[in-house]
């Protein structure tokens, strides 16, 4: 995101001196994007890039800082009124991490035939280790015992026993260590691998750690990776989680792209009856859950190659995202319409293009990353011109936060306003209603209100693409190409 000491690497003081570009605290200027929230990625020291093989769960890795580092980073975003939380990885370790290394000396020490002794080693009870080897390939050799061990993602990443209690405590310090700090909470990786194909029991952890968690701050915030269907996140709902990221709406087969792009048999009106049902299915499995939406992450292709660099669509999805219920997220680079290549994870985690004639603060690709043409232009020069995509961020976000029932408001479906190219959908919050309209489509259309009783209505905000004006007149509204209309 950003480097501050020209290493080449991102780090927190990197994050620190950008803060009032994502929030700066002050509603009374306009200078920042107006998020109150950060999700980092992980942090602790780990042998990758990535940072996704954790050695040590309380400690910062020394390519991004020092814990005063962190502590100040924490103090500085509550100071503007942005929540931080930090990944937390464990599904697996890093195979270098000292509980496994550990545990496969003690397995090398072991005569042939003999079981380890937990008294004697309790980290071997840490990973999910064997002595029968049946030809799996995500069991791998452990060092040079007789021993064989799981690692779901990477020989690198033995995954953890999460059904050992002694695992377990060690996880809760871990959470517990990160909560006395002031994180405002986590996201959990891999979360549907804690017991690969076995829903029950995944729930069953996400159940603990939420109730662990909760039971030290109330008010913390969890979301989980499910890389499911909605079926799917509906049951792991049923754990308590507050959030679970909805991948049925991401990525460039989601429901937001795919209904902006008209694609296959998608359709403004079944985007919103789709949405509705989608939140139905997450709502039987808690009722009080916290939408998780997003177009595009670190594992994924960003939204600029989903819309194959179309900008009013770019425009467009982003408007549809800010304008959920829960708390969408978005990946930085975005706001600029960033470009990602092919499937390496690498070529989607490039550095943030804050300039092309200032190289402050601008990190190094990934080891191995690709050269990536960027077809949009850099943050200074967005900054400069009021159509850019980055403007178009900043007043989503700016009606967002403006409008309480965006976020939390209970939704429905306007009958009869949706056709193939309208979307219109009520939401009520404390007995205030907003209704928003969506035109997803390349021409401009006309809404008669009155059609649907609609009446007394004025505009709150309104998203457009290319800086036209939405009007209202006489109970009709006018709506520009790839527009986003919020009435009260």
């Amino acid at each position: 995101f950003y480097d501050s000491n020209k290493d080449g690497i991102g780090d927190i003081n990197g994050v620190i001196s950008k803060l009032d570009y994502i929030n700066d605290g002050n509603d009374k200027t306009d200078t920042d994007l107006g998020f109150n929230g950060i999700w980092l990625m992980p942090i602790m020291p780990s042998t990758t890039y990535h940072k996704y093989d954790v050695t040590d769960y309380c400690d910062i890795d020394p390519q991004y800082g020092t814990m005063e580092d962190f502590k100040k980073l924490v103090e500085e975003c509550h100071k503007r009124g942005i929540d931080l939380i930090i990944d937390l990885v464990f599904n697996h370790t890093s195979a270098k991490h000292p509980w496994f290394l550990e545990a496969v000396s003690y397995l090398e020490s072991l005569e042939e035939g003999q079981e380890p002794d937990l008294e004697e080693c309790p980290y071997a009870g840490n990973y999910h280790f064997t002595s029968k080897y049946n030809g799996s390939d995500t069991y791998y050799k452990a060092g040079d015992s007789k021993w064989y061990y799981e690692g779901v993602f990477w020989d690198q990443m033995p995954d953890l026993a999460l059904d050992n209690d002694k695992v377990r405590k060690e996880i809760e310090d871990v959470a517990k260590f990160w909560l006395d700090l002031g994180v405002d909470g986590f996201r959990l990786d891999a979360a549907k691998e804690y017991y690969s194909g076995e829903t029950k029991k995944n729930v069953e952890v996400l159940q603990w750690f939420t109730d662990y968690v909760k039971s030290v701050k109330e008010d913390a915030y969890i979301v989980a990776e499910v890389w499911e269907e909605k079926s799917n996140i509906a049951a792991y709902y049923e754990s308590g989680i507050p959030s679970l990221f909805n991948f049925p709406l991401a990525m460039h087969n989601g429901l937001i792209i795919n209904s902006v792009r008209k694609l296959g048999t998608s359709t403004a009106k079944n985007f919103g009856k789709e949405l509705l049902n989608i939140y139905e299915q997450y709502g039987t499995g808690n009722p009080e859950f916290i939408d998780a939406p997003f177009l595009s992450n670190h594992d994924t292709t960003r939204i600029s190659a989903g819309c194959i660099n179309n900008e009013d669509q770019m425009k467009m999805s982003a408007g549809v995202l800010l304008t959920l219920n829960g708390s969408p997220y978005v990946y930085y680079g975005e706001e600029i319409g960033m470009n990602s290549m092919g499937s390496k994870d690498e070529n989607k985690r490039l550095p943030m293009e804050w300039s092309a004639v200032d190289a402050t603060g601008i990190t190094s690709p990934p080891p191995g990353a690709d050269e990536v043409e960027q077809k949009f232009k850099p943050l200074d020069e967005q900054m400069k011109d009021p159509r850019s995509i980055y403007h178009y961020y900043k007043r989503a976000i700016r009606i967002r936060n403006e409008n309480p029932e965006i976020a939390r408001g209970e939704m429905s479906i306007i009958e009869e306003l949706c056709t193939k190219d309208i979307s219109a959908i009520k939401k009520i919050y404390e007995g205030s209603e907003i209704i928003i309209l969506y035109n997803m489509n390349e021409e401009e259309a006309r809404v008669p209100l009155k059609k649907a009783g609609l009446t007394n209505l004025n505009i709150r905000g309104y998203l457009t693409v290319d800086g036209r004006e939405a009007i209202l007149s006489e109970g009709m509204i006018t709506m520009p190409k790839y527009s986003i209309v919020v009435l009260k």
